[in-house]
């Protein structure tokens, strides 16, 4: 990709410095802002210079769905927080992990799996990637040997989430990691829920890491994304053929409004950590609550994994409420401030109920062995004044 203009040298810079200045290119204007540049196609100074960018011989654009001056300054900024050599963005989270599978699996494949996944995500490795001929197991995350077990000799990658959605499993990257690549095999992690301010897999030994980045990384609700990244090699020659030809390209539009999400991520992050934190304590003692899952929780049992992995525990607290399903609707229906909704990440505090949205297409079976009750609910802690949440928590458990 070509820039728009000159660019400072950032190496050396840390993160927060990265997350609001990294990959800036400005044009001859010299704005302050990132520029957004909305357009399809480009124009060359002659037939030649078309001939050498298709060739790859000219360093430039060609076509927004190959690339696009704002988005690749997403691009390069995420995967500096991310400590990754290459970024790919794509329309949606969803586009992102499916890109990240497909585009190195071909019939006879073999995939290994954490059974603990977002719907989603469970349905691309359950229904769609048998389509194409390609093998899939799926494993409890935490459980070593349950992963040694099921390498096989065509195993091409496994796929995990950690923390998971909704339950918040904690998996070991590194042994996870290292099992993977003695087969010869890549490990697929999904760092939604944690962010890159608070974990980085590739510190860990992960080859490639997916974002959605509707969730934290825009942070308001506003604009579908995701990103890919990975090495020089796995991104050049693997993934970028796949996403060119595929064309799941991301808006102009939508990279700068991430872009702008990034600069506060950290900050938002922090607090999310801080209030989700402290409501997490305030469930623990509420005798309508049977049930809290938080990472940083001394009652989690990856506390201890998740606190050498993470930096904070996250913005997302799940937990169980007396009375069954009609329980878990009437504490919902209850809320004043916290909105139903299946989003998360939000500035906003959002509360769903997985078994009836994000994993109802799932088995009941299923739901249960990944722990996914009748009485689960998801809170995503927003920004809001900490005490105005737990206030409108307590008045809702009242109503159930």
């Amino acid at each position: 990709m070509s820039s728009t203009g000159t660019k400072k040298d950032s190496s050396g810079w840390r993160r927060q410095t990265l997350a609001v200045r990294g990959g800036q290119a400005r044009s001859n204007f010299g704005e302050t802002s990132e520029p957004l540049y909305l357009t399809s196609g480009y124009v060359y100074d002659a037939a030649e210079q078309a001939e050498a960018r298709f060739k790859g011989e000219n360093d430039g654009f060609i076509y927004s769905r190959f690339s696009n001056p704002t988005v690749g300054m997403f691009e390069e900024r995420i995967a500096a927080i991310e400590g990754m050599e290459r970024a790919m963005a794509t329309a949606t989270g969803m586009a992102a992990v499916n890109a990240s599978l497909l585009a190195q699996l071909k019939a006879g494949d073999h995939v290994v799996s954490a059974q603990a996944l977002f719907g989603s995500c469970r349905y691309i490795i359950e229904d769609i990637l048998p389509r194409f001929g390609i093998e899939k197991t799926l494993v409890e995350g935490h459980d070593l040997d349950q992963w040694r077990d099921a390498m096989r000799p065509n195993t091409v990658c496994g796929f995990l989430e950690t923390p998971s959605n909704p339950m918040l499993d904690i998996v070991d990257l590194k042994a996870i990691a290292n099992i993977l690549h003695d087969g010869g095999a890549r490990l697929v992690v999904d760092n939604a829920f944690a962010t890159p301010a608070l974990q980085r897999p590739g510190e860990f030994g992960a080859d490639v890491v997916v974002y959605s980045a509707t969730k934290h990384i825009d942070g308001q609700g506003r604009c579908l994304g995701g990103v890919v990244l990975g090495s020089e090699e796995f991104v050049e020659e693997i993934l970028k053929p796949f996403l060119r030809h595929t064309g799941p390209a991301l808006s102009p539009f939508n990279a700068w409004v991430m872009l702008k999400g990034l600069e506060t991520l950290e900050l938002r992050v922090a607090r999310h950590c801080a209030s989700a934190a402290t409501i997490a304590d305030f469930l623990e003692g509420h005798d309508q609550v049977t049930r809290v899952i938080y990472p940083f929780l001394a009652s989690h049992p990856g506390v201890a994994l998740a606190k050498q992995q993470m930096t904070a525990g996250g913005g997302i607290v799940t937990f169980d409420i007396e009375g069954g399903k009609d329980g878990a609707f009437r504490f919902l229906n209850g809320l004043k401030i916290v909105d139903i909704s299946n989003n998360l990440g939000d500035s906003k505090s959002l509360i769903t109920h997985p078994a009836t949205t994000t994993h109802q297409r799932i088995s009941e079976e299923d739901r249960l062995a990944i722990g996914i009750k009748p009485t689960t609910v998801r809170l995503s802690v927003g920004l809001e004044d900490v005490d105005d949440l737990i206030d409108d928590i307590r008045d809702a458990l009242g109503a159930v």
